[in-house]
């Protein structure tokens, strides 16, 4: 089971060009980290996809062993893991975090994994 786990969050990397799994939703985060994270994503103002890994308990088990991340959120672009809330607003202040959603090839799909 964790084989299909872990190809299922392979392929949502793969599917959505920036992807953040997260505790909640953008609209509604549930931890004060996928808060800072989300606000930070939406005053960029670039698209993502979430997953709520609170609603998806495999997800959760299984995203640090594809990753190699312990910690959540956890934001990919491009199927490259960015990192966490630390390291998002690292990147953010530093000016380098839009640059990495320009040019970005979405599905046609709604943003919502």
């Amino acid at each position: 089971m964790s084989q299909e786990i872990q190809d299922k969050i392979r392929e949502q990397i793969r599917e959505y060009p920036a992807i953040l799994y997260m505790k909640g939703t953008p609209q509604f985060p549930q931890c004060g980290f996928s808060s800072r994270v989300v606000g930070i994503l939406k005053r960029i103002g670039e698209p993502f996809a979430y997953i709520n890994i609170l609603e998806e308990p495999e997800i959760r088990q299984n995203l640090p062993l594809v990753s190699d991340w312990p910690t959540f959120p956890q934001l990919f672009i491009n199927g490259e893991l960015v990192g966490g809330c630390d390291i998002v607003e690292e990147l953010d202040q530093e000016g380098e975090l839009a640059p990495m959603f320009k040019d970005l090839l979405w599905p046609d799909t709604e943003s919502d994994a």
